[in-house]
């Protein structure tokens, strides 16, 4: 299988980005706002006048570290039965395994992280 095509899609997402504002609408120690015993554990967000696969914008996850984005993940959720992808921005490797826990908690949501 040719993998050649990986770079031009982290390329894209980089383009993506850089051409968006990052709202952070979830700030990490906040409360969700239907689910009020889940806590954000990251900074949570999205980039505005995007769309993903919900009708919103494309979520972020905004780490401590530099500000690149390192990591994807990948969801599947079976509440609103739909799949999306959430963008990890300058995320360390312990809010990575925050990110991670966080779409796997359940048996209702599950991801899957993409590394860079």
């Amino acid at each position: 299988m040719d993998h050649s095509n990986n770079m031009d899609f982290w390329n894209a997402l980089d383009k993506l980005v850089k051409d968006s504002e990052i709202v952070i609408n979830r700030p990490k120690g906040s409360t969700h706002p239907r689910y009020k015993n889940f806590v954000y554990r990251v900074d949570y967000g999205y980039l505005k006048d995007t769309t993903s696969m919900d009708g919103s914008g494309i979520d972020v996850w905004v780490g401590s570290g530099e500000k690149i984005i390192d990591a994807v993940m990948c969801t599947v959720d079976l509440i609103k039965k739909d799949s999306e992808i959430k963008i990890l921005i300058g995320c360390t490797e312990e809010e990575k395994a925050e990110v991670f826990r966080t779409h796997n908690e359940t048996p209702f949501m599950k991801g899957v992280l993409i590394r860079r």
